[in-house]
């Protein structure tokens, strides 16, 4: 079996799987971590593997602590992977954005795929029918909007919620979010549709935190997968084991 820890800019996320099967999942901060992976590796006592995908920062001594328990391979761009990296700057490109490829390519093989991951950041990556990364772009996430405007405005202040009543907002705090979600969701439509009359037969999968509340609200047609970014890791990990 392989332990998944994800290290993300807001949290990490840890991961059982057997084989491509996910067993056991969760969502833990930091200081918590050691203790939460000695539960799951006594819960789960076979742990052969263990991958660690980091965006946030992860100690060097926790990395050692877990090297007790099995073998620790780091995700990077070095490692095998399953599809052509086309990137112009592969050592730059972001071990998430490559996990995402990663699992997309595997459940949508031959496939032209744009993968968009609603998070801190909005990112969008477009691997082709022929297995070949291209690219894509990153934006701020709706989260990341909210706090620019509070932070580089003298008056405006920090909203928290994405509710939308209506697009034409009556006060400050319904035209900020007015701003943000509308503009946002025109933003991921407008893209999903450059793509579309480029690449035909496009699929487009959606993940991320913010995943669930844009996938109700997007007129395109995606795919929501909220485990893409654990299932990738797994992926790779298995093509990288010794």
């Amino acid at each position: 079996m392989n332990l998944i820890i994800d290290v993300g800019n807001s949290q990490i996320k840890v991961a059982v799987f057997k084989g491509d099967e996910l067993l056991s999942e969760a969502v833990m901060q930091a200081d918590t971590l050691l203790r939460q992976v000695q539960n799951f590796l006594k819960k789960f006592n076979s742990i052969g593997h263990i991958m660690v995908s980091s965006v946030g920062h992860l100690p060097i001594s926790v990395i050692k602590s877990l090297e007790v328990y099995a073998p620790v391979i780091m995700l990077s761009n070095t490692l095998r992977l399953p599809f052509k990296n086309d990137y112009g700057t592969p050592e730059t490109l972001g071990v998430d954005r490559i996990a995402l490829i990663a699992s997309a390519y595997t459940i949508y093989p031959n496939k032209n795929c744009l993968v968009i991951d609603a998070g801190s950041c909005i990112t969008y990556d477009f691997i082709d029918q022929e297995g070949h990364y291209k690219g894509g772009a990153i934006a701020p996430g709706l989260k990341m909007r909210f706090k620019a405007m509070h932070t580089f405005t003298a008056g405006l202040p920090l909203v928290d919620s994405f509710e939308l009543r209506d697009f034409i907002g009556t006060n400050t705090q319904e035209c900020m979010i007015s701003g943000v979600v509308n503009g946002s969701i025109n933003e991921i439509d407008a893209v999903i549709g450059q793509y579309q009359n480029k690449f035909k037969d496009l699929t487009v999968i959606l993940t991320g935190g913010d995943s669930h509340f844009l996938s109700k609200r997007l007129k395109s047609s995606i795919f929501a997968h909220p485990n893409l970014l654990l299932r990738g890791i797994n992926c790779i990990l298995e093509l990288n084991k010794h």
